[in-house]
């Protein structure tokens, strides 16, 4: 199972629910990427999830 090495964020197990009420079991896999990002000044590659890539790269909000 991919998890980010970032916010430890993984999947998440569930039920799918028809129109007519059934329970199937499923599950949510976290966005997982692999990228090679500057950590503490050496560029290495890890496993991160595209929401906390996104916001590594963000520009600064200014407040």
């Amino acid at each position: 199972m991919a998890r980010c090495e970032i916010c430890l964020k993984s999947g998440q197990a569930g039920n799918k629910v028809s129109h007519s009420k059934r329970h199937t079991k499923t599950r949510w896999h976290a966005n997982v990427q692999r990228a090679t990002i500057d950590v503490d000044g050496t560029r290495t590659r890890i496993k991160i999830c595209t929401r906390c890539l996104r916001s590594r790269y963000k520009s600064p909000a200014k407040v």
